[in-house]
């Protein structure tokens, strides 16, 4: 997985665990500490949404368009 990513290989993976729900948690114990500690895998989360995860801009509420829009008429 590390020299895939670094490479250029693979820019995120795709997990699916053996079985369920053992497998999930085997990889988040015993992966996600080994990749955190080489530096593939984040610490922590920056934005406090799905939306800020996903580096998407938050859309504006139809209410304040229409004010806007009144206010440039």
């Amino acid at each position: 997985m590390q020299q895939w990513f670094e490479e250029g290989g693979a820019d995120g993976f795709n997990i699916m665990a053996p079985w369920f729900p053992g497998g999930l948690d085997d990889f988040i114990e015993l992966v996600l500490p080994e990749l955190r500690r080489r530096g593939l895998f984040r610490t922590e989360y920056e934005g406090s949404t799905l939306r800020e995860h996903l580096g998407l801009a938050r859309p504006q509420h139809p209410a304040t368009l229409a004010r806007l829009r009144a206010k440039a008429a």
